[in-house]
């Protein structure tokens, strides 16, 4: 046998190191939200590991953090049959039901003690994971309960889900079921994404997490950063442990999270829990819709047993929904920049959740055919995860008679122009290359305050621009005179001086804004500064191939096809050409991916109130710059929240909280 040599022995020592410590950083940030290194020192482990697996692929293992992402996008998901079936809850909508449950406990029961444990209802859909002597091997879908769909390339992307246990269970075989879902900030984000790149936005947290983990591209289910709180384990088919409790205590031990929940001798408990949880709902960093209570003995729930659809043992308590009635009173429809045709119903205006919603997307025709939904009907709405409402059904009992039918346009309601829906496709688009709408939409997007922050470029005159066919694509802008602009309806000379003077300056932004200002299909602000960091220059961009788009960490096979082929068509590239000719800043500005800070670096900021020496946008921009991260609300993880005048209940939330606040002055000296 041949030996093993001293080089090799040490190569693979520090293969393992490597792979020790970065499990240890993931359980710290993804399960306990208690960072120890920043966002690039753990990119630059990990890229250590990555450089000595493809010097040594013979060490590469299942459970190797480089192996969350990887490999080509399936063309199906297989289907595999559950040991044990993943049952449904009955539900209960008051307190009269739990009691009614408690009784029910206490007769199968017969006289003797028992506990519940509550947990909360984490609003996704449930996954099972298959564990083989530690190590992640399957990750199941719960499908009807007895068949579901094999997705473990995508469960490997859940940063919470350990491909290896801390700690191995007597077992060899270990089922541990969870909810995956996906966060509110993160939800926002790629609701955010999907706008900007002119795609229907997702109805509520649940529906995008059940789309994402059928995601047949892993890479695209890495990018949305799914995650998951695990809420049973099985052996087999059977519970390894005498209590649920002591089931939860094992898997937060060896690695997963596992929701907030309380232990209850008695239902009162279990009540006063529930009223707690509902008080502070909208404060958690995810959705729940309720409470899940379960008896705590795991050999009175065999006793007690299940019906064909639900475990007797077990019951979840649903939180009312934010739900209200109301009026359409007529369905429009909206072109977007990309020609995308999207219904919206215009709402006799309703209090909902603390807001007045007056509209509501109706997403596309084949949503409004599924609804049933008729111009004048009385519809049920919903705010969901406190976003965006949507229509759930018509109230068909107060129809009358008068309503009328609603058909999508076979012409383009801006242009007239030719409206094709192609086969496989939901969304109609509007294919009149002079479409005016479309041409609006992009100058607004262009001019916007995270693209090229055109000052004053609004509605009214980008309207006038396109009436007037002063500007016919984003390229005009910088041929435009004052004796043009001051011409135009209400622009004074000065209005007009102004105008020209912001357009001046725009030629000033980077190349990330530039990027995500043309509107590139699928391209978002974050996903353009990773482009633009990536390739430095357009012409890099442009020339780059779908197979060099597609290695890029977060852009995936759909955002590189996209990308490529924005760049190959003629006009597309004419126009990037007169943008250079003008002068725009079509390169990555000198040393702008070379700003580091280590109060910044992997660091999440919060902006809240008015600053008076920038924009939130620069703020936002100079963080960013710096390797920080902005999001949009308050949490554990949070690591400086930046407060301004006016600042609100994020303020509030923070100091809760006890994390860093800093006041303009100080973030400007944390900027230097």
């Amino acid at each position: 046998m041949a030996k093993t040599s001293t080089s090799e022995q040490s190569t693979a020592q520090e293969i393992e190191a490597l792979r020790a410590e970065l499990r240890h950083h993931e359980e710290l940030y993804y399960v306990y939200d208690n960072p120890e290194i920043s966002d690039a020192d753990y990119d630059a482990l990990l890229a250590r590991l990555q450089a000595l697996e493809a010097e040594h692929p013979e060490l590469v293992t299942p459970d190797s953090p480089t192996q969350r992402v990887g490999g080509r996008p399936a063309e199906k998901f297989e289907q595999y049959v559950h040991r044990r079936p993943m049952l449904s809850l009955d539900n209960s909508y008051n307190i009269e039901d739990l009691r009614a449950f408690d009784e029910r406990c206490r007769k199968l029961a017969d006289g003797r003690a028992f506990e519940y444990v509550a947990e909360l209802k984490i609003d996704g859909l449930s996954i099972a994971l298959h564990y083989e002597s530690g190590v992640l091997v399957r990750g199941v879908t719960r499908g009807d309960g007895r068949i579901g769909e094999d997705v473990t390339q995508n469960a490997r992307t859940i940063r919470s889900v350990p491909l290896r246990l801390k700690e191995e269970h007597k077992e060899m075989e270990i089922e541990v079921r969870g909810e995956a879902y996906l966060a509110r900030k993160v939800f926002e984000r790629i609701n955010a994404e999907r706008e900007e790149a002119d795609e229907p936005r997702f109805a509520n947290p649940r529906n995008a997490a059940s789309g994402t983990i059928r995601q047949l591209d892993p890479k695209i289910v890495a990018a949305r950063r799914l995650d998951l709180f695990a809420y049973d384990v099985l052996a087999g088919e059977r519970k390894p442990f005498d209590t649920h409790w002591h089931a939860l205590d094992w898997l937060e031990r060896v690695g997963f999270r596992v929701s907030p929940r309380r232990l209850c001798p008695t239902i009162a408990e279990v009540i006063a829990f529930c009223n707690k949880m509902e008080a502070v709902r909208d404060e958690l960093e995810y959705e729940i819709d309720g409470v899940v209570v379960k008896v705590n003995s795991t050999a009175l729930q065999d006793e007690f047993g299940a019906t064909t659809k639900s475990p007797r043992w077990a019951i979840a308590y649903k939180y009312p929904a934010r739900q209200a009635t109301t009026k359409i009173n007529d369905i429009i429809v909206q072109v977007g920049r990309t020609g995308a045709l999207t219904p919206v119903a215009l709402l006799e205006p309703v209090q909902l959740a603390g807001t007045v919603v007056s509209r509501a997307t109706l997403h596309n025709e084949d949503e409004i055919k599924r609804l049933g939904v008729r111009i004048g009907d009385w519809v049920t709405i919903e705010k969901s995860g406190e976003i965006i409402p949507k229509v759930l059904n018509v109230v068909e009992s107060r129809r009358t008679g008068a309503e009328k039918r609603f058909r999508m346009p076979k012409a383009c309601p801006v242009c007239g122009g030719v409206v094709s829906r192609p086969e496989g496709e939901v969304v109609a688009r509007c294919v009149a290359a002079d479409c005016t709408a479309q041409l609006k939409a992009r100058l607004l997007h262009f001019a916007s305050r995270r693209a090229m922050r055109i000052e004053g470029l609004g509605d009214a005159l980008a309207d006038q621009f396109v009436q007037t066919k002063l500007v016919r694509d984003v390229a005009d802008l910088y041929t435009l005179t004052l004796e043009q602009v001051a011409g135009l309806e209400r622009m004074a000379e000065k209005s007009a001086s102004n105008l020209l003077a912001q357009i001046a300056a725009s030629r000033e932004r980077d190349l990330p804004q530039l990027v995500f200002g043309l509107g590139i299909r699928h391209v978002g602000e974050r996903t353009a500064a990773i482009l633009a960091r990536h390739f430095r220059t357009l012409e890099r961009l442009g020339a780059a191939t779908v197979e060099e788009l597609d290695v890029i960490p977060e852009i995936g096979l759909t955002v590189a096809e996209s990308v490529h082929d924005w760049f190959a068509d003629e006009g597309n590239r004419a126009l990037c050409e007169r943008l250079r000719v003008a002068g725009v800043r079509t390169e990555l500005a000198a040393g702008a991916e070379e700003i580091t800070n280590e109060a910044f670096a992997g660091k999440q900021f919060v902006l809240t109130g008015r600053l008076e020496t920038m924009t939130r946008d620069e703020a936002r921009a100079a963080i960013e710059a710096r390797g920080g991260r902005v999001t949009s609300s308050v949490s554990k993880k949070t690591d400086y929240v930046i407060a301004g005048e006016e600042a609100g209940s994020k303020l509030d939330k923070a100091r809760e909280l006890g994390l860093n606040v800093l006041d303009e002055q100080a973030f400007k000296a944390l900027l230097a």
